[in-house]
C-alpha cells in the first residue's frame, strides 16, 4: 500500500519513488499506459512521435516509444491523433481573485490545462492567516486532482500602516515551510519602502520572513512596479526578490531579466512585452514565465485559464514549444517544484494535456493524477462537497449596525467650507490634490458637479466599527441614494464603500455585513444588486457558472447607475461600472497616499504608504 500522495511530504515521497523506481524496471506492475501520437518534451523542446507514459498511482514512472515498456500494466489507452504536453502550472496566482473556493476553482480550471497552482496567498491569510495553510490544503485533501503550492504572504497585513485578520513575521513563515513540501515560498514582497527603508515600520517583520525563507530554501517572490532605474532594479535584485510579475514595459522586462530576475507576464501586457523580447533576440526564455495573477470565474468561462495565456502568446509572435515551456517547465524550475509537476518524465505527477491542436491550445483531455479529469470542457474528475466551518464563513465582524451619522465627515465650526483631500483611482500623484468643498449640517458635502463623491473603508475584523471617508474624483455613482459596498479590497479586505449618499453607504455595507461579504448596490435608496462570497469575504462555494450567472445580474442591474470616470493611466480602469475599485485599497507600489482603515500610525486613515506622512481629510 503506497501513501496518498495528496499532501507532499518527504517520507511519503520516498516511498512513492522507490515503488516508481522497480515500477519503471517492470518489476512490478503499473497502472495506465497512455498511448500518444507525439509529446512534447519541455527540456530539450522537441517533439517525440508515438510515445508512451506509463503511470503508477498518481505519478509517472516510465516515458518512452510506444511498445517499449516491458513490464505489466493494467489499462491502455491510445490517442493516435492527439499531442501531449505538461500540466499547465500557475506561477503566480491569487485563486480568491476567482471568487471560488478551491475545489470549484479545480472544476473550472481543470479541463483547461491547470493542474496547478502556485497560490498567492495573502488574500485569505488577510482574512484568516492563523488557517491558512489549513484552507488551501483541504480540498486535495478530499481528492481533489488539482494541485496547491502554497506560498504565505508577505504582505500579511499588507503595510506597516494597516492591520488584518493575520499576521505573519519569521517565526510564522518559519513554520509554514518546515510543515510539509507544498509550502513552496514567500509570496509577493510587495512592500518596497519596507524593503529597503530600515526606518519603516514593517522592515523587520518583513526581512524576518525573508530570513525564514532563506533558511528553509524556499523561494522569495517578488511585485516590483515601476521599479525600472537601474539603481532601483539592481537593488531590487540584491535584495534576493527572485521574480516580478509587475513587469508593464518591455524596457522594465529587459532589464529586471539582466539582472536575473524571473519574469511572470499577464497577458494584458504581452502587446508591449513579447514582440519587443522576440525583436531584441532572446534565445533562452527560462527566465519567463506567463501568469494570470488575477482572473475572475466569469472572465475564466469567458477567456480560458492558462490556455488563453499561452494562446495569446503564440499569436503575439513567442513560438509554441516556448510559450508551453512558459507554463509549465519554467514556472517550475523557478519554484523549486519541477521534482513533481512541469513535465512529462518519470517521478512527476501523470498531470497531461491532450491537445488536437498545438498553435490554437485545442484541449481534447487533461489527466491530473493519472485520472482522466475532462472531456473537453467538461470536468470528470472528483467532485467533494466541503461544509466549510465557521472560521471560514464568519469573517464580517464590524461590530454594530452602521448608520448615516458614521459616514459623515464632520466640518469644523463655524466653517461654510472647507479644505479637502481629494484622491483619484490609479492617478498615483505624488501629492493628493486639494478641492474647497461646501459644509451643510456640520458635514462636508460631495460635489457631484464635480464629479467629487466619497469613499470609505470600514474594518471588518476587530468588531470596533472602525471607519475613515474621505472624498475621491472620477468614481462612484452619480445617481442620488446610491451606493456601491464590497467585501474585496486588496490586499487587507476591509469593506470599502463609495455613494452619493451616506444613508445609501450604511445601508450598502450593513446588507453586505448580513450576506457574509461580497458586492451590494444600492441605487435609488433600495438594494437594487448583491452577490454573495460567503467565504472569507472573498469567495463562494458554487460553481463558476452559478457564480457567473449571479454577477451576470449584478453588472445589468448595475447598468442601471449612472457612474462617474476620470482617466488614469492605468488600463484595466474603464468607464461604467467600477469594478476595479477592489485595487483601489493597493498599499504597495506605485500606491502613494492611500486611504486605510484607521490605524494608531494612521488615525485618520489618510496616509502615504512610500513615506509614512499622514495628513488630514478636510482642514
Amino acid at each position: 500500500m503506497l501513501p496518498d500522495d495528496l499532501i507532499l511530504n518527504a517520507a511519503d515521497d520516498v516511498a512513492i519513488r522507490k515503488d516508481l523506481t522497480l515500477t519503471a524496471l517492470a518489476k512490478r506492475p503499473a497502472d495506465l499506459a497512455i498511448r500518444v501520437g507525439r509529446l512534447l518534451n519541455v527540456y530539450s523542446r522537441t517533439w517525440a512521435e508515438d510515445q508512451e507514459i506509463v503511470i503508477k498511482g498518481r505519478r509517472i514512472a516510465y516515458v518512452g516509444p510506444a511498445g517499449s515498456y516491458r513490464g505489466e500494466v493494467a489499462r491502455r489507452v491510445h490517442y493516435p491523433d492527439l499531442s501531449a504536453v505538461p500540466g499547465f502550472g500557475e506561477v503566480h496566482k491569487h485563486i480568491e481573485s476567482s471568487h471560488l473556493t478551491p475545489e470549484f476553482e479545480a472544476e473550472l480550471v481543470l479541463p483547461r490545462g491547470n493542474t496547478w497552482t502556485c497560490e498567492a496567498s495573502h488574500e485569505f491569510a488577510n482574512v484568516n492567516g492563523g488557517r491558512n495553510t489549513e484552507f488551501w490544503q483541504r480540498a486535495r485533501e478530499r481528492g481533489v486532482p488539482h494541485k496547491v503550492f502554497i506560498q504565505p504572504g508577505s504582505a500579511v497585513p499588507p503595510s506597516g500602516w494597516e492591520t488584518s485578520g493575520g499576521y505573519y513575521g519569521y517565526a510564522e513563515q518559519r513554520d509554514f515551510l518546515a510543515r510539509d513540501l507544498s509550502v513552496v515560498s514567500l509570496d509577493e514582497v510587495m512592500d518596497w519602502p519596507a524593503v529597503w527603508n530600515p526606518e519603516n515600520p514593517s522592515y523587520e517583520r518583513l526581512w524576518g520572513m525573508m530570513q525564514a525563507t532563506i533558511e528553509k530554501r524556499g523561494v522569495i517572490e517578488g511585485h516590483g512596479s515601476g521599479l525600472v532605474e537601474p539603481h532601483d532594479a539592481s537593488a531590487y535584485a540584491a535584495a534576493g526578490l527572485s521574480s516580478d510579475h509587475e513587469v508593464w514595459t518591455l524596457d522594465e522586462a529587459w532589464e529586471k531579466l539582466n539582472r536575473g530576475v524571473f519574469i511572470e507576464i499577464r497577458p494584458f501586457n504581452y502587446p508591449e512585452v513579447l514582440p519587443g523580447l522576440i525583436e531584441r533576440g532572446l534565445s533562452d526564455w527560462s527566465n519567463v514565465a506567463f501568469t494570470t495573477d488575477d482572473r475572475s470565474a466569469s472572465e475564466t468561462l469567458k477567456l480560458g485559464a492558462s490556455d488563453y495565456n499561452v494562446r495569446a502568446a503564440i499569436a503575439h509572435g513567442v513560438p509554441p514549444e516556448i510559450a508551453y515551456q512558459c507554463v509549465t517547465i519554467h514556472p517550475a524550475r523557478h519554484m523549486r517544484i519541477d521534482a513533481w509537476v512541469g513535465s512529462i518524465t518519470p517521478g512527476r505527477y501523470a498531470d497531461i494535456v491532450l491537445l488536437n491542436s498545438i498553435d490554437d491550445v485545442g484541449i481534447a483531455h487533461v489527466y491530473a493524477d493519472g485520472q482522466l479529469v475532462s472531456e473537453g470542457k467538461t470536468y470528470l474528475g472528483n467532485r467533494v462537497a466541503i461544509d466549510w466551518p465557521d472560521w471560514a464563513r464568519q469573517t464580517m465582524n464590524i461590530g454594530r449596525s452602521l448608520t448615516a451619522a458614521d459616514f459623515a465627515v464632520p466640518a469644523l465650526p463655524g466653517r461654510a467650507t472647507m479644505q479637502a483631500a481629494v484622491l483619484r483611482p490609479f492617478h498615483w500623484n505624488q501629492e493628493f490634490m486639494t478641492y474647497e468643498l461646501a459644509v451643510a449640517d456640520g458635514a462636508v458635502q460631495r460635489d457631484t458637479a464635480r464629479r467629487i463623491t466619497k469613499f470609505s473603508v470600514i474594518d471588518r475584523y476587530h468588531g470596533k466599527a472602525n471607519m475613515a471617508s474621505m472624498f475621491w474624483l472620477g468614481c462612484g455613482p452619480a445617481d442620488a441614494e446610491t451606493a456601491l459596498a464590497c467585501s474585496v479590497a486588496h490586499d487587507s479586505h476591509n469593506v470599502w464603500a463609495i455613494g452619493s449618499s451616506d444613508a445609501a453607504m450604511a445601508l450598502a455595507v450593513n446588507r453586505l455585513a448580513e450576506n457574509g461579504g461580497g458586492w451590494v448596490l444600492v441605487h435609488g435608496g433600495e438594494v437594487t444588486g448583491e452577490v454573495v462570497f460567503e467565504i472569507g469575504g472573498l469567495m463562494t462555494a458554487r460553481p463558476a457558472e452559478v457564480l457567473d450567472a449571479d454577477m451576470q445580474r449584478f453588472y445589468r442591474a448595475a447598468e442601471q447607475v449612472d457612474w462617474m470616470y476620470e482617466p488614469s493611466v492605468n488600463k484595466n480602469w474603464i468607464p461604467g461600472f467600477p469594478e476595479h475599485l477592489i485595487f483601489a485599497t493597493l498599499t504597495c507600489a506605485p500606491w502613494r497616499w492611500v486611504l486605510v482603515a484607521p490605524h494608531e500610525k494612521a488615525p485618520d486613515g489618510f496616509v502615504n504608504v512610500q513615506t509614512g506622512e499622514t495628513h488630514k481629510i478636510v482642514w
